[in-house]
């Protein structure tokens, strides 16, 4: 499974020939700055929730791509307000198939607001199942006994987790969260944007390889194979 990381909580995974985009946030990233956003051409953008550091370039990115947007109900028709409604409304525990795999709205704990303030619905993350690729995207979330449940009804062999500490979980509780979902990997995200959540590298490291839990602290406009 290709993954290309573009910063923040943002990245893509091509699934069954589709390509899927989480959380774009690019252009108000400066350590994202290299990053062409015309070049980025979706098939579909899944939003975890409303905060602008995860929906700033939705509208650009799915203007120029066509892409269907996958979220809540609440962020889904806030889109359409905005002149963009080609977009699936999900809410937690409901599941859909699209032609890249089955998705899952899954429980987060966080808050969300849509960038003009008004109400973003409840935060969640996805699970998602495609040919012999599970994963879980936290979204921004503490750590939450709902994962036990999610390593318990999935085999997810990559959870791509937030691991920032002061606005959502650190890594020390990624860590266990990586343990409770049974994931065969993590991808970390949602660190080193700006001070409140800058990591010490060397000890995150250090912290997952203390667990022998695979661990990738991705690098911003690099490709990964999963």
């Amino acid at each position: 499974m290709k993954t290309i990381y573009y910063g923040h909580s943002c990245f893509s995974v091509e699934l069954k020939g589709k390509t899927v985009l989480f959380d774009p946030f690019i252009s108000g990233n400066e350590k994202a700055r290299h990053i062409d956003i015309a070049s980025i051409n979706p098939d579909y953008i899944l939003i975890t929730h409303g905060h602008a550091d995860h929906v700033a370039d939705v509208l650009q990115i799915a203007q120029q791509s066509g892409a269907t947007l996958v979220s809540n109900f609440e962020v889904i028709n806030w889109f359409a307000s905005q002149g963009y409604d080609k977009g699936h409304p999900m809410n937690h525990g409901g599941r859909w198939e699209f032609d890249f795999g089955t998705v899952q709205y899954v429980n987060a704990v966080h808050s969300s607001s849509m960038p003009d303030g008004s109400y973003g619905g409840n935060p969640g993350g996805f699970i998602i199942t495609s040919n012999d690729d599970c994963i879980y995207v936290s979204g921004d979330t503490a750590l939450t006994m709902d994962m036990k449940i999610f390593g318990e009804m999935n085999t997810i062999d990559t959870a791509f987790l937030c691991i920032g500490d002061n606005f959502t979980m650190g890594a020390v509780e990624a860590v266990t969260a990586a343990q409770w979902v049974k994931a065969g990997q993590v991808f970390g995200l949602h660190f080193d944007t700006f001070g409140y959540i800058e990591i010490d590298h060397a000890a995150t490291l250090d912290l997952f390889a203390q667990k022998s839990m695979p661990f990738i602290l991705p690098e911003i406009g690099k490709e990964y194979e999963l």
